[in-house]
């Protein structure tokens, strides 16, 4: 889960902020490390993943 991000020729660097907050969150590295921030019960993981899945039903 590297995430590389170099700058372009005239690039400024809030576009390479921007740019590099972008892949971060298209990545997902942030929900993965909220997620593990602390310890989640076998029984809690398996009843979010349910509550996902429901979810993603509902939206088809």
């Amino acid at each position: 889960m590297a995430i590389g991000v170099s700058k372009r020729e005239n690039e400024t660097l809030d576009s390479l902020m921007k740019r590099f907050r972008r892949s971060v969150q298209e990545d997902g590295v942030l929900q993965v490390a909220k997620r593990r921030e602390f310890y989640e019960k076998p029984s809690e993981k398996r009843q979010r993943l349910i509550k996902q899945s429901k979810k993603k039903s509902r939206q088809k």
